[in-house]
């Protein structure tokens, strides 16, 4: 009786304050539209135009919008949390730990004082390599104590063929710029990049000593190892087939097609022990960096060297560094000035202590009946999704069968985690910022190579409960939804159910369509990258996918550069899934069968424009511009707007027309999900 009465008190005081916030709150604000554009013409604008027009990118950003919006109200609450903690009388564990880091990070004058000097040891070090050999070493050693990750990526994962075993993944790297094309395209946009990176390499080779004639010298080597790298790498789009990027080895057998690279020694040098088998991402990529081991003279692998040290530590010394990142990243992006300090410490504390500050983000700003509200609208959307897969004309029983395995395996991972990391052997001080750094550095890096021989652990969540995002993860057949994202445009309390399933239910429906996107069909119930369809039904869903692909593909942002339909085709399917289910999930509820409207809309297109105004956003033209060679996601007016056209019920909510200019007639629109 007593859990009864405390569930119907909850209840009751979660309607009152529901009412009370949706008798103040405008879900969807006539005052955020542009109502003389048609919907069928641009609804993206229709839906966002005003709000568009008066919420310009900040100075401090390279772009602006809801996303941005709760990121910027979780930096400061964070950074209440970050001060109340410095100012503890009696502080626990927790409190205290992320106390001195964030005094650490706000000292800037014990910062500017040391210039360089937190690096001075290990670019002394490197600068007396003397073979081929110390190269090696050097760059394990970097890796171990977080001094940065040349030339190749390296971690410990679940086998994507065997995800109960951890095994140790070696991944192409050793590049600065944001993307391979940065090295390699002669556009006079990668061509300007790639003078100002030039200049940056140089500046920052000047700050730790050089003259300016051996800083140019330096930058110039950096530059030639990097292009032939960036020559090596597979493109984002090659790297989005999980197969082509799956090359399991012996350990032995990897090391003789590279004679240089003993990964044995090298797997030990790097705490990573008991490996008998290691995967590839791209083994032609570690063929080219075993050959220029041989060709590319000594003093400019310690240039290099030198340089990843540099870009690592660079955002944690004086200004001088900082202030050298920030001009060559306005050159990329076109951001006017720098992110404020303390947003920054914020940030970056929840990146590296994150289940720290989230357990006391959680006791203080978030309420425990949303996590249940999830639960049960994630569990809504599971069943009609699964409805969905039975009723589809263009899959055969027997691949429908496991799909619905696959779709009712799927974890669900809201709010925070179940057990919270405690960091144990971290040690900060409140007045060394960059041995705190590495402290956080080595014992991240220390955590991941020390899983292998371990069952994998598949309640790690891969989000820290102040993120503003969602993640589903093929591997383990999860989805993720932090506290952080559990907020209005997403979701509130207080909102109609068309506000609610127009946004955080898309986004739920979006993360399980993952499952079954291009990348994440390829893995079962389980998490194994393993064939489940007939190939009569994969080739239906190839044919299906790539009709969204040569959508987005049509699609420009800026006049004429062109988004990348391949490259965000994952997204785009999710997208265009989502929105899908969680329109036929929204079609269940009292509001949508009583059809009665809200300030002049429908239910229908109260939903609808919910999810318009989750995508509103101004991207400054070098951001948007970088965005497309690097994101998998499709600009905001895009995602807005493309997967609308593909589904009936807007054409009837919004009364679109074939004159329209979103128009498209019934027979070419595309369904899957």
């Amino acid at each position: 009786m007593k859990i009864q009465l405390s569930k119907l008190l909850l209840v009751v005081a979660l309607f009152f304050a529901t009412t009370a916030s949706a008798q103040t709150t405008k879900y969807i604000d006539k005052a955020n539209m542009d109502l003389s554009v048609k919907p069928g013409d641009n609804f993206y604008q229709y839906a966002n135009g005003a709000w568009i027009k008066n919420n310009p990118v900040p100075a401090s950003r390279t772009r602006w919008g809801s996303f941005d919006e709760l990121r910027q109200e979780s930096s400061k609450r964070l950074q209440t949390l970050l001060d109340d903690a410095t100012k503890a009388t009696n502080p626990d564990r927790k409190t205290k730990i992320i106390g001195d880091f964030y005094k650490s990070g706000m000292d800037s004058l014990a910062i500017e004082a040391k210039g360089f000097q937190p690096i001075k040891t290990d670019l002394e070090k490197i600068n007396n390599i003397s073979s081929v050999a110390d190269i090696i070493h050097e760059i394990v050693y970097m890796r171990v104590n977080g001094l940065g990750s040349p030339l190749f990526g390296m971690n410990v994962s679940p086998d994507r063929k065997n995800v109960m075993v951890y095994i140790p993944s070696i991944g192409q790297g050793g590049t600065s710029l944001p993307d391979r094309d940065y090295y390699l395209k002669d556009d006079n946009r990668s061509k300007k990049i790639r003078d100002a990176y030039k200049l940056h390499l140089q500046k920052m080779f000047s700050l730790v000593g050089q003259d300016a004639t051996t800083a140019i010298a330096s930058a110039a080597s950096v530059l030639k190892i990097e292009t032939t790298l960036a020559n090596a790498q597979m493109s984002r789009i090659e790297m989005r087939d999980p197969n082509k990027t799956y090359h399991k080895f012996a350990v032995n057998d990897l090391s003789a097609t590279t004679s240089n690279l003993n990964w044995s020694s090298i797997l030990s040098e790097a705490k990573i022990n008991g490996a008998d088998s290691v995967l590839a991402g791209n083994p032609e990529f570690l063929k080219k960096v075993n050959a220029m081991l041989n060709e590319v003279p000594l003093n400019d692998w310690k240039n290099y060297l030198c340089w990843n040290l540099i870009r690592s530590a660079a955002p944690y010394l004086s200004h001088d560094f900082v202030d050298a990142d920030f001009e060559f990243n306005k050159v990329q992006t076109g951001q006017k000035v720098p992110t404020p300090r303390w947003e920054r410490m914020s940030s970056l504390i929840d990146r590296m202590l994150g289940d720290l500050i989230g357990q006391i983000y959680v006791e203080k700003y978030f309420k425990p009946e949303a996590k249940v509200y999830m639960v049960n609208l994630v569990n809504n959307m599971q069943s009609t999704f699964a409805d969905r897969i039975k009723r589809l004309d263009w899959m055969s029983e027997a691949t429908k069968q496991k799909a619905i395995e696959k779709l009712n395996a799927i974890v669900k991972k809201i709010a925070y985690p179940d057990k919270w990391r405690t960091y144990d052997g971290i040690e900060i001080n409140a007045t060394d910022f960059y041995k705190n750094i590495l402290s956080c550095s080595v014992w991240f890096y220390n955590f991941n190579v020390n899983k292998m021989g371990k069952p994998v652990d598949r309640t790690e969540m891969g989000m820290t409960p102040p993120t503003i995002n969602a993640s589903y993860n093929p591997s383990s057949n999860d989805i993720t939804f932090p506290a952080g994202i559990l907020q209005f445009p997403f979701f509130d309390f207080g909102a109609d159910d068309a506000v609610n399933y127009g946004g955080i239910a898309a986004v739920i429906g979006h993360e399980m369509t993952h499952g079954f996107d291009d990348q994440g069909r390829q893995f079962d119930a389980v998490g194994n990258l393993k064939d489940w369809w007939t190939k009569e039904d994969a080739d239906k869903f190839v044919a299906k996918a790539d009709e969204v692909a040569k959508q987005y593909d049509a699609l420009t942002v800026q006049d004429s550069i062109h988004v990348k339909g391949k490259l965000t085709l994952g997204e785009n399917l999710a997208d265009l899934g989502g929105l899908s289910i969680a329109f036929e999930a929204f079609s269940k509820t009292e509001q949508f069968k009583k059809g009665k409207k809200i300030d002049g809309f429908t239910p229908q297109q109260r939903f609808f424009l919910s999810w318009a105004q989750v995508w509103r956003n101004n991207v400054l033209p070098d951001a948007e511009a970088q965005l497309i060679l690097t994101d998998p996601h499709s600009p905001g007016i895009h995602r807005g707007n493309a997967p609308l056209t593909n589904i009936d019920a807007w054409y009837s909510a919004f009364k679109i027309k074939p004159t329209d200019k979103m128009y498209k007639s019934p027979e070419t629109r595309t369904h899957i999900w």
